[in-house]
């Protein structure tokens, strides 16, 4: 396996200097150019396992390992795109995206040309003199994926990257996401509330339950024929992890909630997206 998480805690100190178990004993593989979503309820250590993956924090137990070689530190082989673009206001579209190649001494114009192709990719093209305050939340974030893609990641990171867009950005930019992904055969962790985003973009779906966070079940998408799932596929498989969620939803809601807390079995309220975070 390329990406080989083995056994990982992870725990952090809290207010009253207690230690908490944010992670427990988590058990990942995944291939070369392979595409993975997490989802869970919030507080679970979904973004946590990403930046242990990063290299961006230390595990307390176990370890990780690209290619057999064990992360500890941050390198140039993962990239991460957060929920905010997090762009250089001051710089141009052009500018943000050769922002990495700059500091890797790449010649000015072969960095250009290199971010002028991934540009062309996100199809940001005609954008390239533009400032981030022009652009809107869907096209900076194609720019922060220009930015980590330029940088020919061997892992790329994703926390909830989508999260912050209206429905139909989201719904162009998966499409987007999958043809880079075919193009480049990056990997990628991706870690989401949104159980129809994790569905209808990964190869393998894993569910986490809640504090602490540990793998409550694996669930393999089946490979859509010419890119397309069929309608009745991803209703079942949403329905399937709601359905391995819901204990822990409850969990949730009865640590929010106290004595104010009542349930009643399979009545989950369910939107069209599939958000977790609507219904926690």
């Amino acid at each position: 396996m390329y990406l080989t998480i083995d056994g990982v805690e992870k725990s952090f100190v809290n207010e009253s200097k207690e230690r908490v178990l944010v992670l427990d004993d988590i058990n990942i593989d995944v291939e070369k150019g392979g595409f993975v979503s997490i989802v869970g309820p919030s507080g679970c250590g979904k973004s946590t396992l990403l930046y242990l993956i990063a290299g961006l924090d230390k595990v307390d137990k176990g370890e990780i390992r690209i290619a057999g070689n064990e992360v500890k530190k941050p390198g140039p082989d993962r990239v991460v795109v957060f929920q905010e673009a997090g762009l250089f206001p001051w710089l141009t579209v052009l500018e943000n995206v050769t922002y990495g190649l700059k500091l890797k001494k790449m010649p000015k114009e072969q960095a250009k040309a290199k971010a002028l192709e991934i540009l062309k990719m996100v199809h940001l093209s005609r954008y390239v003199d533009a400032y981030p305050h022009q652009l809107s939340g869907g096209m900076k974030q194609r720019v922060a994926i220009a930015r980590a893609l330029v940088m020919e990641p061997d892992i790329l990171l994703m926390d909830e990257p989508f999260s912050a867009l209206d429905e139909q950005t989201r719904m162009v930019l998966h499409k987007e996401l999958l043809e880079i992904w075919r193009k480049t055969k990056v990997t990628i962790f991706f870690v989401t509330h949104n159980i129809r985003e994790a569905v209808l973009l990964s190869e393998q779906v894993i569910v986490f339950a809640t504090r602490p966070g540990k793998i409550k079940e694996t669930i393999s998408i089946p490979s859509m024929k010419n890119g397309v799932m069929p309608d009745s596929v991803t209703l079942n498989t949403e329905q399937r992890i709601l359905s391995i969620l819901q204990e822990e939803i409850e969990k949730v809601l009865k640590e929010e909630m106290g004595d104010d807390y009542s349930f009643e079995t399979n009545h989950i309220h369910r939107n069209d997206s599939g958000d977790m975070g609507s219904n926690i």
